[in-house]
C-alpha cells in the first residue's frame, strides 16, 4: 500500500503554528505516469509482458476524454523506453545513491528509472521531468521517499546521456563487452551471445543492440485468399502505411495506430505478423517436394501466426493443415486465429514430444520450437533482463526433442522447417547439427539433409553463406528469426 502523508498544521516553538510554514499540498496525480508506473509495477511484480498489460489500460485511460492520443504516445514511450534502457539507467542511479542497488526498494527503483528517462532519453525539459517525477513519488511512495527521488533525480539532471555514459561505461578497449552492455542496455551475457552468433566486428554489433532499442514497427499480414496488401493499404491510409519490405503479404503501419481497428484484422482475414515470421512460413511452403503434398503440420502452432499463413497457403493448393498446440489456452488462440479459413484444417491441443499422430503421416512439418525470445527484444524488451544463461540448458532437450519428433512426424522427401525467434547459437545450428548427427536419437531416429532456405526468401538480402538463414532486426528490419529446413531421406 502506497504511503498517505500525515496532514498536519506545522508547528513553530511551543507547538504553535508556524505562518511562515508552506501548507501543505496535496499530491497531484498524473494519469500517464501513473499508468507508466502500473506498468512497469506488473512486469517486475508479476512477469508480466508489457505489451499485454499496457493496451488495456490505455483503453480504460481513453475513456476519459481528457486522455488524449499524445497522453497515450507518452505513456508508450515511458515504459517501453524506460525497459529498454534499464541497464544503463541503473548504472546512472547507481552512480548517484550511497548504497548497493539492490537495497532500493523496487517501486522507488522504477520512480528513479521513468525519471531518469525523462531527464535522460526525451526531450522534456529538465525542472518538468524532475518536477513530475517528484509527484509521481509523492503519490506512490510518500512525501518521505519522494525527498530521496528529488535528491538522486537532480544528480542525475547534472549530465546528459553521453556525459553519463562516459562516467558509468568501462573503455571499449578495456572491456569491449561490459562498454557494450552499458552503453546499449543488454546484459552482457545477452551482448556475447548476439555477438557470437553475429560474428564480425564492432560495427556490426552495435547496429544490431541500436535496432533492439529501436521501436518496431506494426506489421500486418495480408492472408492469400482472403485479404490482400491493397485492402490493408487502403484501409490504414497512404501516409501512414507502407507495403512489407520482403513479403508480398506484408503491410507496414509505419505512423503507428490500432491494428485491431481494421476491419479485415476483427474479420481475421488479416493479423499482425512480423516479416521474418512472415518468410518462415513461406520457405516452408515453397520448397519442392515429390509426389504428394496433401498433409501439412504445424507442431508448435501457438499462438496462430504462422499457422494462420501456413493454412491459407495450403487452401490455395487443396491441403489439409494441422496445427497442434500444447498449452490448451493457447490452442484457442490457434483456433481463433484460423476462423474462418477457406481450405482444411484441425486445431488440437498435443504435446510435440509424444504426438497423437503417426510417423510418416505428413508432407511438411513447421516446429518453431520454444526457446529464449532474444530474437524478439524489439517487442519485449523487458525480456532481456529476464532471461538467464541457464534458462537455455531448459530449453534445450525440447528443442531437440520437438526437432526429431517433427522429422519423424515427415514422409521420405517430404520437408521440414525448424525455427526459432533465437539467434543463440546453443538455440539455432547446434541443435540442428545435434538432430542431424544422432546425437541422443529418440524412439524414431530418422536420416535427414539440410536443404539451402535461402532461395526460398527470395529478394531478402544477407542471408549469409546458407543452407540455414538467419535474419536480423539490423540487416532486414524483423525479428531476429532462425529457419533450417531439412529433408527427409530415411
Amino acid at each position: 500500500m502506497s504511503e498517505q502523508p500525515r496532514r498536519r498544521p506545522a508547528a513553530g516553538a511551543g507547538g504553535k503554528p508556524n505562518k511562515s510554514a508552506k501548507p501543505y499540498r496535496r499530491p497531484q496525480k498524473d494519469p500517464v505516469r501513473m499508468l507508466a508506473f502500473e506498468v512497469l509495477r506488473a512486469v517486475d511484480e508479476r512477469d508480466a509482458y508489457a505489451n499485454l498489460v499496457l493496451p488495456p489500460l490505455l483503453r480504460k485511460a481513453r475513456q476519459d476524454e481528457s486522455f488524449q492520443a499524445r497522453d497515450a504516445a507518452l505513456a508508450t514511450e515511458l515504459v517501453y523506453g524506460t525497459l529498454r534502457r534499464q541497464g544503463t539507467y541503473d548504472a546512472v542511479i547507481k552512480a548517484c545513491i550511497d548504497r548497493p542497488l539492490r537495497e532500493v526498494d523496487p517501486p522507488v527503483l522504477d520512480v528513479l528509472s521513468l525519471g531518469a528517462h525523462q531527464l535522460l532519453g526525451t526531450r522534456i525539459p529538465t525542472h518538468a521531468a524532475v518536477s513530475a517525477s517528484v509527484e509521481l513519488a509523492r503519490v506512490v511512495l510518500g512525501d518521505g521517499r519522494a525527498k530521496f527521488v528529488n535528491a538522486v533525480l537532480r544528480k542525475i539532471a547534472a549530465h546528459d546521456l553521453d556525459g553519463w555514459l562516459e562516467r558509468v561505461a568501462p573503455p571499449y578497449e578495456d572491456d569491449a563487452e561490459e562498454h557494450l552492455a552499458v552503453y546499449h542496455s543488454h546484459p552482457r551475457w545477452v551482448v556475447s551471445a548476439l555477438w557470437d552468433a553475429l560474428g564480425g566486428g564492432r560495427a556490426g554489433i552495435e547496429d544490431l543492440l541500436e535496432a533492439d532499442n529501436e521501436r518496431p514497427e506494426v506489421t500486418l499480414v495480408a492472408r492469400p485468399g482472403r485479404s490482400t496488401p491493397e485492402e490493408l493499404l487502403e484501409a490504414v491510409g497512404e501516409e501512414s502505411a507502407l507495403p512489407g519490405r520482403w513479403s508480398p503479404y506484408a503491410v507496414r503501419m509505419s505512423e503507428g495506430g490500432e491494428p485491431g481497428a481494421l476491419e479485415a484484422v476483427r474479420d481475421g482475414r488479416a493479423g499482425v505478423q512480423d516479416e521474418g515470421s512472415q518468410l518462415v512460413a513461406m520457405a516452408l511452403a515453397a520448397v519442392p517436394v515429390e509426389g504428394r503434398d496433401e498433409r501439412w503440420l504445424d507442431g508448435c502452432a501457438g499462438p496462430g501466426g504462422k499457422a494462420a499463413l501456413l493454412a491459407a497457403l495450403a487452401a490455395q493448393r487443396g491441403a489439409f493443415l494441422l496445427a497442434s498446440e500444447k498449452q490448451p489456452h493457447r490452442a484457442r488462440l490457434v483456433e481463433r486465429a484460423l476462423a474462418g479459413n477457406p481450405g482444411p484444417y484441425q486445431v488440437i491441443a498435443a504435446d510435440g514430444t509424444r504426438p497423437p499422430w503417426l510417423p510418416g503421416s505428413f508432407d511438411r512439418v513447421l516446429v518453431d520450437v520454444p526457446c529464449s525470445g532474444l530474437g524478439a527484444l524489439r517487442r519485449r524488451p523487458e525480456a532481456r533482463w529476464r532471461r538467464r544463461p541457464e534458462d537455455l540448458e531448459g530449453f534445450a532437450p525440447l528443442q531437440r526433442e520437438l526437432l526429431r519428433e517433427a522429422l519423424a512426424a515427415v514422409r521420405v522427401g517430404g520437408v521440414v522447417g525448424y525455427a526459432t525467434c533465437s539467434p543463440h547459437l546453443a538455440e539455432t545450428r547446434v541443435v540442428v547439427d545435434d538432430v542431424l548427427k544422432g546425437r541422443g536419437a529418440g524412439a524414431h531416429p530418422v536420416s535427414a539433409e539440410l536443404v539451402d532456405a535461402r532461395p526460398f526468401m527470395s529478394g531478402v538480402p544477407g542471408l549469409g553463406d546458407g543452407p540455414d538463414v538467419q535474419l536480423w532486426p539490423h540487416l532486414h528490419g524483423t525479428d531476429a528469426m532462425y529457419l533450417a529446413l531439412l529433408r527427409r531421406t530415411a
